[in-house]
């Protein structure tokens, strides 16, 4: 293999396949990114056997050849390389890779690419695309309310549903639930619901970046792998197997008690009281007050710690309803605030032992549920 390219690409390419390199594993060759020449450009690839990212990189390519080299190492030297064209040479029959970057020069030992695991080729089965700009807001508002625990499996994944042209990502953890629905560049002709891992749509959603193209997905027949094909590069996914809970019978259908308020106010006095409700189980209360004729309705967010003291913060709200009270984990309601980007957000509660349900406004595509906490009155 005999090859140039720009350090910065490398790096660049280097950089998108790197997170799927296995940090712990029985098979020491996983801890390499394979690298070969394909269609005069350099194919850079890795996988921890669960998830599999390629991408490719421009290359002036003058001999055809492929090698696994040692992640960790190939990334730092790379990295510490200035900004100029790299020449990298495997010589025939040998398994070292050599570099040269002006007056800079490396060799590095590496394994035959034939022992590499093959990536997986999604072709049949459910192809579809959508847009990269709802792709990315879907997974950001989605992906931190599902579980990290083991211990449910099917709850650390992302319910994915495709059917005609909706497409619905949900996740829960038990203690809250994200819905998020959206629509499909190219409508599916079969309906089709599958678990994709959280950590598979969370390094999606770093490789979709800036990227305006369409992004295109195709789960296989067996509904075992899922292919997200970017502009530059491709992410291939083991699914989860299971059934997800059926999610829709947690929303509440009513509320005795909806308070409209300003997203950052809501966030800055949430936060605050996150500082006192650290020492406190994490626990946050609400009261929601509504308005005379000429005052507004406001919340009074609350955290009190025995040893260290607490704190009471009042926003203006519009309220519908009557007054109500209902205690919260601060950093479920933190999370969800954190990742909106409308103005407003409704929040809407029927009884203190009652789920909450947040939802922004001047959009109808995604609801957050929290269950309360008890707490003593």
């Amino acid at each position: 293999m005999k090859l140039s390219c720009l350090q910065e690409n490398l790096n660049r390419g280097l950089g998108i396949v790197g997170r799927a390199v296995a940090t712990r594993s029985t098979l020491p060759i996983t801890q390499n990114i394979l690298l070969a020449s394909e269609q005069s450009r350099l194919k850079l690839a890795a996988t921890n056997l669960e998830m599999a990212t390629t991408c490719w990189v421009g290359a002036k390519v003058e001999q055809d050849g492929a090698i696994t080299i040692p992640a960790r190492l190939l990334i730092d030297f790379v990295n510490s390389l200035p900004n100029d064209l790299i020449e990298i040479t495997l010589p025939p029959n040998s398994h070292t890779l050599e570099f040269k970057s002006g007056r800079f020069q490396a060799h590095i030992n590496g394994i035959d690419a034939q022992d590499f695991p093959p990536i997986p080729e999604v072709s049949d089965g459910v192809t579809t695309n959508i847009e990269a700009d709802a792709f990315r807001e879907g997974i950001t508002q989605v992906v931190f309310a599902a579980a990290t625990e083991e211990s449910r499996p099917v709850l650390t994944g992302i319910n994915t549903e495709f059917e005609g042209e909706k497409f619905n990502l949900v996740a829960a953890d038990g203690f809250r639930l994200a819905v998020y629905k959206t629509t499909l560049n190219s409508p599916v002709s079969d309906k089709a619901t599958v678990i994709i891992p959280a950590r598979t749509l969370n390094e999606l959603n770093r490789l979709l970046g800036d990227q305006e193209e369409p992004v295109e997905i195709t789960i296989n027949q067996q509904k075992s792998q899922a292919l997200f094909h970017l502009k530059n590069a491709e992410l291939v996914s083991q699914l989860i197997q299971g059934s997800f809970p059926n999610y829709s019978q947690v929303i509440p259908q009513s509320y005795a008690t909806r308070a409209v308020v300003d997203v950052k106010e809501f966030l800055r006095v949430i936060k605050m009281s996150s500082i006192f409700a650290r020492d406190a189980s994490g626990i946050i209360r609400l009261f929601i007050t509504p308005g005379a004729e000429l005052t507004p309705g406001k919340v009074t967010v609350s955290a009190q710690a025995e040893e260290v003291g607490g704190n009471v913060s009042e926003i203006d709200a519009l309220v519908d309803g009557e007054e109500a009270k209902i205690a919260f984990n601060v950093k479920y309601l933190s999370d969800v605030l954190s990742v909106l980007h409308q103005a407003q957000v409704a929040l809407e509660i029927t009884t203190p032992s009652s789920p909450g349900v947040i939802r922004p406004m001047g959009v109808d595509n995604y609801v957050h549920v929290i269950m309360p906490m008890f707490v003593q009155w």
